[in-house]
């Protein structure tokens, strides 16, 4: 039996999409909810502290976003010049998987110059992606990026922000995502030592945010959109003390969806893999008992999965509450803790 995404809709006033971060961020709202049975409370953000409990065990996507948009000028086969932004997603050796706009004309075998920065398309996929070779190193291509690149922010946010770190988590640390784990935007440096005090367990995951995550669900039914990979590491000290936590009887609360899908997705396997589950309805998680994350975009993997976690009609009961009390929604909006 096929699920249609139009179950997962549901209608937002455009002023409610979150444009920036709140200042201090740990004063954002926090929607918090029984999971089980729906039941709401509304705080800010630092009363998280008030939710956890001594042996919780807060996992966290440690992945840092890099400056993937570039622009350049294409030579292509008719001799003919054309400039195109092209929006890096993942490299492996002298190769990139990329988004490339305008993309229709581009053939393989055409030639990008990024202001000196040389790719060549060696591959075109029907749904856009293309492959790129570049004369440069993944270490090389990222220190450009950093030099040359744009944030890579959401479609809906009008402007990116001045400073790269404006688009990170405090504990951002590995290298590689193109769109931030953005649940995590809520945490700073001194609620993470209180809630350290109190007795809850940090551990940390790389789940290098891709095209995965944001790209939108453009079929009629769950079962036609095919998820993206992304590659996913997890420390075998980390799978270790997860796994002590869960036979122990103790909580395991993954902060932000991306969490969700290396957890849920690797079952805790030690290494670095890719992985391309799209959780939906039904799913058993095995993993995690809680969730951290914000509010999502109508129709997306995101809402789904949180749907499979909570039961679609209490989210979005969920969301239709917090769209009444003015919360502030996607990557710089407000968060929602399901216990």
């Amino acid at each position: 039996m096929s699920t249609p995404i139009s179950l997962f809709d549901y209608r937002l006033p455009p002023e409610q999409i979150a444009q920036e971060s709140i200042q201090p961020r740990d004063h954002s709202r926090l929607l918090v909810m029984d999971r089980k049975t729906g039941a709401m409370e509304h705080k800010k953000f630092f009363q998280i502290e008030e939710e956890l409990r001594e042996g919780d065990v807060l996992v966290m996507n440690d992945s840092k976003v890099f400056k993937a948009r570039l622009n350049g000028e294409c030579k292509m086969q008719n001799g003919r010049f054309k400039m195109i932004e092209v929006f890096l997603l993942r490299g492996e050796g002298t190769k990139w998987t990329a988004m490339i706009r305008p993309g229709k004309k581009v053939l393989v075998g055409d030639w990008i110059n990024l202001r000196g920065l040389v790719a060549v398309v060696l591959e075109k996929q029907a749904d856009g992606i293309v492959t790129l070779e570049m004369n440069a190193t993944i270490k090389e291509v990222l220190a450009f990026t950093d030099l040359h690149g744009e944030i890579p922010v959401p479609p809906y946010v009008a402007r990116a922000p001045e400073k790269l770190d404006d688009y990170q988590t405090v504990y951002a640390k590995t290298v590689g995502s193109v769109a931030a784990p953005t649940a995590g935007f809520h945490f700073t440096p001194e609620l993470i030592e209180r809630i350290k005090v109190k007795g809850v367990q940090f551990e940390f995951v790389t789940l290098h945010v891709g095209i995965g995550t944001f790209r939108p669900v453009k079929t009629a039914t769950l079962e036609e959109h095919e998820m993206h990979s992304e590659l996913v590491t997890i420390e075998a000290e980390t799978a270790k003390r997860i796994l002590l936590a869960k036979q122990e009887g103790r909580r395991v609360i993954a902060v932000g969806t991306t969490t969700v899908r290396a957890l849920e997705g690797t079952q805790l396997r030690v290494g670095t893999q890719d992985v391309n589950l799209f959780i939906t309805p039904g799913f058993e998680f095995k993993i995690i008992d809680g969730l951290i994350t914000n509010f999502h975009l109508p129709k997306s993997t995101l809402l789904v999965l949180v749907s499979a976690f909570a039961g679609r009609e209490n989210i979005l009961h969920a969301y239709e509450e917090a769209v009444r009390l003015g919360y502030r929604f996607f990557s710089f909006g407000d968060a929602m803790f399901i216990h």
